[in-house]
């Protein structure tokens, strides 16, 4: 056997071993979060608060399906007694930008109360929205809200950080582009498993607002 067909093997070898790994802690991610999803909201667990986690809002602040079926989950959660406290985290590193006002705007609009709704503004991914919640919110029981693809990793990282987290999943639509959303998810799990070893810190951090207190103290 010539070197460059040493090379090939080696390189092939590697590539397969990549794709086991890669698929592999995504398997393992979705199977550990997965006794931890409840479909139904009448059993779900009571909860320090309720994490709805943001997603695209249109440039007239209107929000996006994912978005408004994100909340409404949440809207009946909060209304069935699993929690007082709703946090609405999301994208608003930029002024023009602003996903988590939109979010606060719509519960108020539908009877929830502006002191029981905290806002995270610097909640820019799933691992820092899960991070903060413990963190800068100190909860300890939390119910998270997305959609189910994504609520696999987003159980996964809050158990991993220390946090009793179940997720609920919104209601199923089908919503445009799915397929590569669930692409990119895989690679999503695996980037957050390694995170979550590491412990790795978000963006920002911040002084502690405890979801005891009033959630009006995150205005802006």
């Amino acid at each position: 056997m010539n070197k460059i067909n040493k090379i090939i093997i080696a390189i092939v070898i590697m590539a397969l071993v990549c794709i086991v790994a890669v698929f592999g802690i995504n398997q393992y991610v979705k199977l550990t979060a997965n006794k931890s999803i409840i479909q139904e909201v009448e059993k779900a667990n009571k909860s320090d608060a309720i994490l709805v986690l943001g997603c695209q809002v249109m440039e007239d602040g209107s929000l996006s399906l994912m978005l408004k079926d994100r909340l409404d989950k949440a809207i009946e959660l909060y209304k069935q007694g699993i929690s007082e406290k709703i946090i609405v985290s999301g994208d608003h590193g930029r002024e023009e930008y602003d996903e988590v006002n939109a979010m606060k705007n719509y519960l108020i609009e539908n009877e929830i109360p502006s002191e029981n709704i905290f806002m995270d503004h610097a909640g820019f991914s799933t691992y820092e929205s899960l991070y903060r919640a413990s963190y800068i919110f100190k909860v300890e029981n939390l119910t998270v809200v997305t959609q189910e693809y994504h609520l696999y990793r987003a159980v996964y990282i809050g158990n991993k950080l220390g946090i009793k987290t179940y997720g609920v999943p919104a209601e199923k639509t089908e919503y445009y582009g799915q397929t590569r959303r669930e692409i990119r998810e895989i690679l999503a799990r695996d980037k957050d498993f390694v995170k979550c070893i590491f412990k790795s810190k978000p963006t920002y951090l911040g002084e502690s607002i405890p979801v005891s207190g009033s959630g009006d103290l995150t205005n802006d």
